[in-house]
């Protein structure tokens, strides 16, 4: 029996994972995802959860249950790419094609203290911290990321002052117009947003290089991100960043029985490596396991090709702001904002769950019309 295994299981790895399993029902292949919860986390809804909402918890295990996937709950340690081993909790499992999708975690050793004292999107501590903190709560990291959570939890939260603290101004890859609304709504949401470089953060506040300091109740770290050490101490070849530097098919360029997707992976296009964004990491999981099923069959290899068309961003529950980018994710002349810019990016960013379940039904199928009893 052939096996691909699947590293993670967030939206590439699962996609990843239903998409082989579909297209190898025919062969005497098996599926394994490996993942260290046995729920399906959504990332992107992450800042709803810490603002206090409660989103309904899926087992992995029961979305692929029919399917000729296996899951196994544990972390991977080491990956021996000459032998096609990962080693996962003490197991040694054997692989034939191992499919790279562990994504990202905040980075919090970007500055002193950042770690001790402050929570990342996705800490359950955090949910509870907020439903009790009072006076200032600061925000690190004026990305996308820190900009949805700050509008988020002062929103939820209106007695506690937010604070958004970055480098550069939050919206700075948007249009005017969008940049526009968005400012808008930080000011209704009561939001401050202070420009700095973050030099350290402490117990009781977030300290700037320029000497000044915000004192506040607690700090969410969103201002960078790393990925997990795995594949370079592997001996595949990454980037400064640490990511799988990959070939045209997602495969990687030192080890081409091992694909790459999502945040972990440097995917080069035309217009440069893309950055981590469910937005191109779903097609990327969708292609690596269409590209896996074509390699394992023999057939020709496609490259994978990428533009961007959006940045899709919540200002709240009430809000949100949509700017139309060219491929290269550099804005267009138009944007979307309140409550169509709302459809939309619930359209877009809604639960991946639904399109989940399609697909094991899909596998689950295909599986029995191939199976001898049929």
């Amino acid at each position: 029996m052939t096996h691909i295994i699947v590293l993670g299981a967030g939206y590439t790895g699962m996609i990843a994972a239903l998409g082989a399993a579909r297209r190898t029902r025919h062969q005497d292949v098996k599926v394994t995802i490996v993942n260290p919860s046995a729920y399906f986390t959504e990332r992107l809804r992450l800042h709803q959860v810490a603002a206090g909402q409660e989103l309904q918890r899926h087992e992995i295990r029961a979305l692929v249950s029919g399917t000729n996937i296996g899951f196994v709950q544990g972390k991977a340690s080491r990956i021996d790419a000459a032998a096609r081993t990962v080693t996962v909790d003490g197991q040694v499992m054997a692989y034939d094609r191992l499919i790279f999708a562990i994504g990202s975690v905040a980075d919090t050793s970007l500055v002193p203290g950042a770690t001790e004292n402050a929570y990342t999107l996705g800490d359950p501590r955090l949910t509870e911290h907020l439903k009790t903190a009072s006076g200032t709560f600061v925000v690190c990291g004026s990305g996308l990321t820190g900009l949805e959570a700050a509008t988020e939890i002062a929103e939820a939260y209106p007695a506690l002052h937010v604070v958004l603290v970055g480098s550069q101004e939050p919206g700075n890859m948007m249009g005017p117009k969008a940049r526009a609304h968005m400012n808008a709504a930080l000011d209704r949401l009561g939001v401050d947003v202070r420009l700095g470089r973050i030099a350290r953060v402490t117990a009781d506040a977030v300290e700037l290089a320029d000497g000044s300091a915000i004192a506040c109740d607690g700090v969410l770290w969103t201002a960078g991100v790393k990925v997990p050490p795995l594949a370079a101490e592997a001996g595949l070849d990454v980037d400064r960043a640490g990511r799988i530097i990959t070939d045209a098919f997602l495969r990687s360029a030192s080890h081409p029985s091992i694909y790459a997707v999502g945040d972990a992976a440097a995917v080069k296009q035309r217009y440069g490596v893309m950055h981590g964004t469910c937005q191109g990491g779903i097609p990327m999981g969708a292609h690596a396991g269409a590209t896996v099923a074509r390699d394992l069959a023999g057939k020709a290899l496609r490259p994978f090709r990428f533009g961007y068309m959006h940045q899709p961003v919540s200002l709240g529950r009430r809000d949100a702001v949509i700017q139309f980018t060219h491929p290269d994710d550099t804005p267009r002349r138009w944007c979307l904002r309140g409550k169509w810019a709302i459809r939309y990016k619930e359209a877009v960013s809604s639960s991946p769950i639904t399109t989940f379940r399609l697909g094991t039904r899909i596998a689950l199928r295909a599986s029995f019309l191939a199976s001898p009893l049929s």
